[in-house]
Formats: C-alpha cells, structure tokens, sequence
C-alpha cells in the first residue's frame, strides 16, 4: 500500500470551474458552430448495500449539470446513467454496456474500490478517461484514471496523529472485509503505527462484509481488551447498524473515532441520537466558508430542501466541474484521448471543500482533511466542523 505524503500548508486559490466552460461556450457561439452533444457514462451503486452512496453521487452530478444548462465545456450532455450494484460482478458489465453500446467519451461515478480496479481495465482498452468520485485503491496504470474525491487510505491517514495526541492508551481498529474496509482503516493503522501509536488488538479487526450485521461480539471484545479508543470505517447501511449498536453496547463509554463515512448523509438521520459526539474525518464539511461552497450548498438546498449536501454529492459535483474544464480545453471535436490530456493539464481546481489539484503521482486531489464532529446543529444532527487536519497528497 503506498504511503502518501503529508503537507501541512493550504493549496493556492484557484481559477473557477464554470468560467472555462463559460469562456469555451461563448468561443462555440461566436463561431457559429453547433456543439455536438456528448454521451458521458455514470455508473454508482443505485441499489444493494450502498444505494444512499451511489444517490449522492447521481444527485451531485445532474446538480452541475442542472447549474451549467446541461452542459460541459459548451457541449449538451447526454448522461447514460448505470447500476454499479455491490460491487464488480453487476459492475464489470454495466461498464461494458456504457463502453460498447452508448460509445460514451469518458466514464465517472463509482462508489466502490473493488469495482474501480474491475472496471478500470475495460476503460484504459477502450482509452476512455475515468473521472471517478468516490475512494480508490491503488491500482498500476493510471493513465486514463482521475479521483476527484480520495484515495482510500487518505482518510485514515490524515487523523492519525491526531488521536495519537488525544488518546491516552492503545486503539482499538476494526472495518468490514473487503478491498474499501482494507484501504480505509489500513490508512489508519499504517501511520498510526509509524508514528508510535499503539493497535490493543495488534492488527485491525475484520468483519465479514455484507453478511455481518450484529457487531454486538466484536463490541464486547473491545470492552474486554481494554482499549482506549475505537477507530473504525463503515458506510451504508452497515454504518448505521454499527452505530445504532456501538451505542447500546458494553463499549459504548469508549470514545468512537470515524472516517466521515460513517456518519455521513442519510445514515447520520437513520443513527439518530447514537451517533451523538462522534469524531470523524472528512474532506468536506457542509459548513466550510468559501464561495464556491456557500454557492454549492444553496444550489443544493433549492433542489434537496429536506437533505444536507454530503461528501459524496460535494465529489461528484467537481467531477461534472472537472468534465467541464477539460471539455472546454478539447477542442471543436473532444475525443476520449483530448478530454484525458485536458485533465491531465488542469492544476489548481476551486471547489467547495478549498482549494485543490490532482496529484501527480496518485491521480487524486492534494487536499485538506478536516476533523468534525456529530452535533445538534438547530434541531437537527450534522457533522460539525471542530479544525483542520491535515493536507494530504501526492
């Protein structure tokens, strides 16, 4: 698992997203010519274990696009939408189905680790960029692969060295077992480790994914082995069962430290009053003051009243605002091979989580990383904004 690198001063500002695709628009216009319309391919899990995932990024893209008179880089899209399901067995062929039949120019979405190292290999036959919006593993060509949200093991990361100063005695790490729950708590224990920090249990705790959904043993283990902090990762509807349970529990004295997924979104309404004070680390948070966010959130809340932008709507909103950067910078007659190059040339992106840029080494954002935590906020339960972390890239 690659290490990546920790850098503590904030990205520059950046140039704004729309003002690429705006400037391309008016050049399209003033010419005369027709913009032709592109097939862009989303795939997300729009059922199974991480449906509410897979929504926010469906909602945060088609919110762009709703904002940019669905276009990109001064082209109509025509989004050919597909069903990750839980992973790469209902993904692999629903990738295909976008490659071979829509003949889409780039591909983005995709909530699953597991399911981006299957698909990835059908993209970089087909040369068609992944513009992906949800964690990602390392994987050997990433030619044609951006991440505008995280590598897996960035959030882990990034909050290590804060619980090492806060907690006073070994941690408890435990996750689901599959390539997501490896690379997310693996981030953690990593660095964790290297920094002096202390795992009661030796190693992280793995729980068999999906099927588990009582943790009440693993909890009374964690009471017994006298840890003095719980790091963890789950999302979807495993996240609430863990959480619902974590505060019913013989552990439940014990202080919870969380990748943001955990309580993100609708999981965080579904938990309730359980989820109340947990720690957890996310790079976004609904309540960051910066245009661009105050921009994104108002957007949002026109078409979403009742829900609160996520991380992962927040993700999939640049990702449409990546498209439309490098569309715009295409060309008359953007291929999959210039829309690629395009990305590659991009630099610092502005966006509602601050100020960022793809990494060189990584493909995904150099970023802030922030600490929040589960508080009323009115009358509601929200992930409130305590400090910054860290920045974390490569």
């Amino acid at each position: 698992m690659q290490r990546r690198s920790l850098v503590s001063a904030a990205l520059a500002a950046g140039l704004l997203f729309a003002a690429a695709g705006c400037a391309d628009s008016d050049s399209n216009a003033s010419s005369g010519a027709a913009a032709s319309t592109l097939k862009i391919g989303f795939l997300a899990s729009l059922s199974g274990t991480y449906q509410a995932v897979g929504t926010d990024l469906k909602s945060g893209f088609e919110l762009y696009l709703a904002t940019h008179d669905n276009k990109l880089g001064g082209h109509p899209i025509d989004l050919k939408i597909a069903d990750e399901g839980d992973g790469a067995p209902t993904a692999v062929p629903a990738a295909t189905k976008l490659i071979k039949d829509d003949k889409v120019v780039a591909m983005t979405g995709i909530v699953g680790g597991g399911s981006v190292a299957a698909v990835a290999p059908l993209l970089a036959e087909a040369k068609i960029p992944l513009i992906g919006s949800n964690g990602r593993p390392d994987l050997k060509d990433l030619s044609g692969v951006w991440t505008t949200s995280f590598m897996s093991t960035d959030a882990g990361q990034a909050i290590a060295q804060y619980i090492k100063d806060k907690v006073n005695g070994p941690v408890y790490a435990i996750g689901p077992d599959y390539q997501g729950g490896y690379d997310q708590v693996g981030g953690f224990t990593t660095e964790f480790t290297k920094i002096g920090g202390q795992l009661v249990n030796g190693k992280a705790t793995w729980t068999p994914f999906p099927t588990t959904t009582n943790f009440l043993p693993y909890f009374s283990q964690i009471k017994q082995s006298n840890a003095k902090a719980v790091y963890t990762f789950y999302a979807g509807k495993a996240a609430i069962d863990f959480v619902k349970q974590y505060a019913q529990s013989d552990a439940k004295d014990i202080p919870l430290y969380a990748a943001g997924f955990l309580t993100e979104g609708s999981v965080l309404q579904a938990q309730g009053p359980a989820a109340q004070n947990i720690l957890n680390v996310c790079n976004y948070s609904p309540d960051l003051d910066n245009e661009e966010n105050r921009k994104f959130v108002a957007a949002w809340r026109q078409k979403h009243p009742d829900a609160t932008p996520t991380e992962y709507a927040m993700a999939s909103y640049d990702a449409a605002a990546v498209l439309d950067r490098a569309i715009a910078a295409a060309g008359a007659n953007p291929t999959p091979e210039s829309i690629n190059a395009a990305v590659a040339k991009l630099g610092q992106i502005s966006s509602p989580r601050g100020s960022w840029q793809f990494g060189p080494k990584t493909h995904s954002p150099i970023q802030k990383w922030y600490l929040r935590q589960v508080r009323n906020d009115g009358r509601a339960l929200a992930n409130v904004m305590v400090q910054d972390l860290a920045t974390v890239g490569a």
